[in-house]
């Protein structure tokens, strides 16, 4: 199954974007690896759930259950929680939010209202203004290609305290991600290993295999332009 998913951007430094799909049977399917860490609410049977879903570093076979409702907001890199350590989440290492009340959760000692697609700028600024949600602004400055004046070892912490990661996997997981948009758009193999830096075919065919599930072939094959 193919989710179809309604998104919208917004002009927050702190938000990648909000998302919403719908399920309508239950099944499986491969879940990509990912930088990015989320905010998921639920939805089945009336019941909801607020769940942080932290970054994935391979691919791997998920579970989704029938008619459900799916709302996430996806954060950039660089922004946390300093009481929720990335990290912790790594690989389906989800924590689910405490119900406070019928449409409210416990986060960090308060209760909140459970944000829908349409109000979850209002409940992203809540969470900035209070000091709940932070960024390192560090982390956009070096994936955009600059050098801060830090040392090495500062860096890296900064990377695995903001992002859960070094700055070695985000890396390779992008990239993967890249190769895989361009073998969507018909670009050969041999161009793509080219084009991004692999050594070889070999190499993009293990990095695609880890991170997206799928050989380059595959991808290909699936999407043939």
């Amino acid at each position: 199954m193919k989710f179809a998913f309604n998104t919208r951007s917004t002009n927050s430094p702190f938000v990648e974007m909000f998302w919403q799909t719908h399920t309508n049977s239950t099944g499986t399917f491969i879940s990509v690896a990912a930088s990015n860490w989320e905010m998921v609410i639920t939805t089945i049977d009336s019941k909801t759930r607020i769940i942080a879903r932290g970054p994935e570093t391979k691919a791997s076979e998920a579970d989704f259950p029938a008619d459900t409702e799916f709302f996430g907001i996806t954060f950039k890199l660089g922004t946390f929680m300093p009481h929720l350590p990335v990290k912790t989440l790594l690989d389906r290492q989800d924590v689910i939010f405490p119900e406070s009340s019928s449409g409210s959760f416990w986060l960090h000692g308060s209760a909140w209202e459970i944000p829908t697609f349409d109000n979850a700028d209002v409940f992203m600024n809540r969470l900035i203004h209070q000091g709940i949600l932070v960024r390192d602004p560090v982390i956009e400055t070096v994936i955009q290609g600059q050098i801060p004046d830090l040392s090495i070892r500062s860096l890296q912490y900064r990377f695995l305290q903001a992002t859960g990661l070094s700055r070695k996997t985000i890396q390779q997981i992008e990239r993967a991600h890249s190769a895989v948009s361009l073998l969507e758009q018909g670009t050969p193999i041999v161009d793509v290993v080219f084009k991004l830096g692999y050594f070889d075919q070999a190499h993009l065919n293990h990095s695609l295999k880890r991170f997206v599930g799928k050989t380059p072939a595959q991808v290909a094959q699936t999407n043939p332009g």
